[in-house]
């Protein structure tokens, strides 16, 4: 009977290693997955940081404007709504194309 079970015993050693290589592998796989999903995530909050960041250029000076102050001298300025306008866009502007060639966009 000794031989036999010596052949069981070889047989259960040899499953017990086959199926610890395979959870080793079944981890390291979870692993990789997780880090890739916390990078795709890293880039959408970077996306949506930038996004948040040019939207506050605009809501910036609107705000000010907003405020009703009674002596703003670009209240009495011809051009003075057209020139915040020209702020809000190029302020906008200037962070989109910093972020698009940062690669944040």
């Amino acid at each position: 009977m000794a031989p036999y079970f010596r052949d069981v015993l070889d047989h259960l050693t040899r499953t017990d290693t086959e199926v610890r290589a395979l959870d080793d592998l079944l981890g390291s796989v979870l692993d990789a997955h997780l880090a890739k999903v916390g990078t795709w995530q890293n880039d959408d909050m970077r996306r949506i940081s930038a996004w948040a960041a040019i939207l506050a250029v605009p809501t910036l000076v609107a705000g000010v404007y907003g405020m009703n102050f009674a002596h703003m001298p670009e209240l009495d300025w011809r051009y003075g709504y057209p020139c915040a306008l020209a702020v809000m866009a190029l302020g906008a502007g200037l962070l989109y194309r910093a972020f698009r060639r940062n690669g944040w966009l």
